[in-house]
């Protein structure tokens, strides 16, 4: 099993998907990564040579990815937060932060419907 910036990559999978395992990079940028080290898309992360391995982890280098970026997220939203952005305010209530009505549903982001005593009428 591959090891790039602390994730181990699935063998079993074509090198364009393998990378997208890797927190911060997507389809396309695994296929823009894989281009400029010469590596074959379709190729199995498995059958990936020491050489090949070295140039994907160099190229990803200039990548933000994984804790680096996780953290720099943070960051984003706690600045958000402590600025008092309407953004920062529905981060702080956990609420839908994008626009999306509040009233009717956002469950996944309110949690478990509460019972509201004598509501029906």
């Amino acid at each position: 099993m591959a090891r790039i910036k602390g994730v181990d990559v699935p063998d079993n999978k074509r090198s364009e998907i393998a990378l997208t395992y890797i927190y911060g990079i997507g389809k396309s940028l695994s296929n823009r990564i894989l281009t400029e080290a010469g590596v074959d898309v379709n190729k199995k992360a498995g059958d990936l040579t020491n050489d090949e391995l070295v140039k994907i982890r160099d190229i990803m280098g200039n990548c933000l990815t994984e804790g680096d970026l996780r953290r720099e997220v943070n960051m984003n939203i706690k600045t958000k937060m402590e600025i008092g952005s309407y953004q920062g305010l529905m981060h702080r209530k956990g609420l839908p932060v994008r626009g999306q009505r509040t009233n009717r549903n956002a469950r996944t982001r309110k949690g478990k419907g509460k019972t509201v005593a004598n509501k029906k009428k």
